[in-house]
């Protein structure tokens, strides 16, 4: 090199070699993240709580299926342009609970009664209030399918919901 003339900058070619971006833009992902999390989490953690079945103060399953559906997004942050972080995190823990549902059975939560099927689409129609054609779409189903699960799955937990009541006054 000749004496005098500035070192040639490496780091856009840094930057394409390893697929890494620098810190500061790294460091403004982390935050914005962070900042949705902090406004998210909350009702994100309930929807799987409904979900599992569990109850609030004991949801481990819930939890965990919160932190993957996280730790999904934070993956894709960078790739998100128009599509809306909320609506991403929960398709991800609707899909991770519909995969894992069969494993966790019990609960005690107030939509214990329910099949996992019938959970997911009163939590994503009724809790989160998914259009009808979105739901059919993220679980396969119907749109006709979708509203005979949620009009059957309220009818049940009214029922459930009745039957204390009339035991304890017996």
């Amino acid at each position: 090199m000749t004496p005098g003339l500035p070192l040639p900058s490496y780091e856009g070619v840094r930057e394409h070699r390893t697929g890494h971006r620098p810190r500061s833009e790294q460091a403004h992902r982390t935050r914005e993240f962070e900042a949705f999390v902090a406004g998210a989490a909350g009702r994100l953690l309930h929807a799987a709580t409904l979900l599992t079945a569990e109850s609030r103060t004991a949801n481990p399953h819930a939890r965990a299926l919160l932190s993957a559906s996280l730790a999904h997004t934070y993956a894709v942050w960078g790739r998100l342009r128009d599509e809306d972080p909320y609506d991403l995190a929960r398709r991800d823990l609707a899909a991770r609970f519909a995969r894992t549902a069969w494993r966790h059975h019990g609960g005690q939560g107030p939509l214990a009664a329910l099949g996992p099927q019938e959970r997911l689409v009163v939590v994503l129609r009724l809790y989160e209030g998914v259009a009808e054609e979105q739901v059919a779409a993220l679980l396969g189903l119907s749109e006709a399918r979708v509203r005979a699960v949620c009009a059957r799955s309220v009818a049940a937990l009214r029922a459930a919901a009745r039957t204390p009541r009339r035991e304890a006054a017996a």
